[in-house]
């Protein structure tokens, strides 16, 4: 049987990158336990969409696999002040292609017993930003 525990409180990092706004795009997720131990990585081309659909895209890939991990707090970092504040409610949610992927957002968060997510500035999540350009790279 497997002895590793799953941790209660991950921390992510996301972010989503466009080459163009539409454009190619990618998403880049880290998640660490507290100790800073990385417990998953997701570097992903995701087709052609705006950069605020691209950072909400990794925000969900990431709270979908803090989701799998089976943590039960999450402490969210994002370099999209747009995001930030849609989630927390200081924004409203303008742009229709971005209400589906608000609201699934939204209904990840809700699965978890707690949660923060804070705007960072990219300097401070640099290694999500780099998985995202590496995707695009790829592609």
């Amino acid at each position: 049987m497997n002895n590793l525990k799953v941790p209660e409180k991950v921390i992510i990092h996301s972010d989503g990158a466009s080459r163009g706004n539409p454009g190619k795009a990618a998403i880049g997720v880290i998640i660490q336990d507290e100790s800073g131990n990385i417990l998953r990585i997701v570097s992903r081309f995701i087709g052609v969409t705006t950069n605020n659909q691209a950072e909400y895209k990794a925000l969900i890939a990431g709270l979908e696999e803090a989701a799998a991990l089976g943590a039960s707090e999450v402490v969210i970092f994002v370099d999209s002040e747009l995001v930030v504040m849609q989630i927390k409610g200081r924004y409203r949610v303008k742009k229709p292609q971005l209400v589906p992927l608000y609201l699934r957002a939204g209904e990840l968060l809700a699965g978890f017993k707690s949660y923060t997510i804070e705007h960072v500035p990219r300097s401070l999540n640099g290694p999500a930003d780099r998985l995202a350009n590496l995707a695009l790279d790829k592609h």
